[in-house]
């Protein structure tokens, strides 16, 4: 008679973590999905089902969408559950002990970093941002910290120098997929020895802003191009030009040497590209996107605002 297969719930909310649903129908059978209510979204704000939802619907399993975590009600739905182990991966709320201890395994969770670094809500666009040119995901042993768990295991990957934020969350959510594939089945018969991290080797990777996409060219020309790949798509890097917001979507660096015009300042402006000095270094900005309008080259951009040679791009809105 063959061994009968462990029973786990799914905490999840994003796309990020459809493929660790799909990876972990295959190796547990999922007896509860859980994920954050349906949210108004799009020009009507039409109640939409997350994305876990929608994958989880889609292959028959069971839904819970509580507005509340820290209940009894929905800690006694989890134990009647008779789960072996719950895993969470970005389901964006913090857990308390019951929920925590409710499965005979406890909870784990995959998080998009190389724990101790980036620990918190937005781990992949602070990778990017801060220059970090590797990123991975860590199966952990959850506790009541943030993110602050023994590690079970790892899988890491290089960061390209013009990967987006969006692009490297598509590697990386395969990347889990594939480790709850390969070393969820170790963890559910023990083979697994979790790792105290250090925790004061820590950093923080904390949830996003509106304003943390604010471009400022007194910085270094790869320090803007990291900014502006980290928050693509979401929240979106930002300048002004002449009191007008523009959105900065694509960037390149164009040199490192020291400028001696000052940040923001246009340095060419034609239909091959638009590059501005920045504090040390040249950034050019190859897609841009105008207050009200579509996203488009710079040629385009060029054209469209006449722009010119010392011409200034700003951080603020003073015309």
């Amino acid at each position: 008679m063959s061994e009968s297969r462990p029973r786990a719930i799914f905490f999840g909310t994003p796309a990020f973590a459809v493929p660790c649903l799909e990876a972990l129908c295959e190796v547990a059978e999922v007896v509860l999905v859980v994920c954050q209510p349906d949210r108004p979204s799009g020009r009507g704000l039409k109640l939409t089902p997350p994305p876990v939802k929608q994958a989880a619907l889609a292959r028959g399993l069971a839904v819970l969408q509580p507005k509340k975590v820290r209940t009894e009600k929905f800690a006694e739905r989890l134990r009647e559950a008779g789960a072996d182990a719950a895993v969470v991966v970005a389901y964006g709320r913090i857990l308390p002990v019951s929920v925590l201890t409710a499965p005979r395994l406890g909870c784990v969770n995959v998080h998009a970093s190389l724990l101790p670094k980036l620990r918190g809500a937005a781990p992949i666009q602070w990778a990017i941002v801060r220059g970090d040119r590797q990123a991975g995901v860590c199966l952990m042993q959850m506790d009541e910290g943030m993110d602050t768990g023994p590690e079970l295991s790892r899988r890491q990957l290089e960061i390209g120098p013009e990967e987006t934020a969006g692009e490297l969350s598509e590697r990386l959510a395969r990347l889990g997929g594939q480790l709850i594939t390969e070393d969820l089945p170790k963890f559910f018969r023990g083979e697994l020895s979790p790792k105290a991290q250090d925790h004061d080797a820590a950093t923080l990777a904390p949830m996003l802003r509106k304003e943390d996409g604010l471009v400022d060219f007194s910085r270094a020309a790869q320090e803007v191009h990291d900014l502006v790949r980290g928050m693509a798509p979401w929240p979106g890097a930002y300048c002004f030009l002449g009191g007008k917001r523009v959105k900065l979507h694509r960037t390149r660096v164009v040199s490192h040497a020291a400028q001696t015009q000052p940040p923001g300042t246009v340095l060419r402006a034609d239909r091959h590209g638009v590059d501005v000095a920045c504090g040390e270094g040249v950034v050019g900005l190859t897609e841009l996107q105008p207050e009200g309008r579509k996203r488009q080259a710079a040629g385009q951009f060029v054209a469209g605002h006449r722009l010119q040679v010392g011409s200034r791009f700003d951080s603020t809105d003073d015309a």
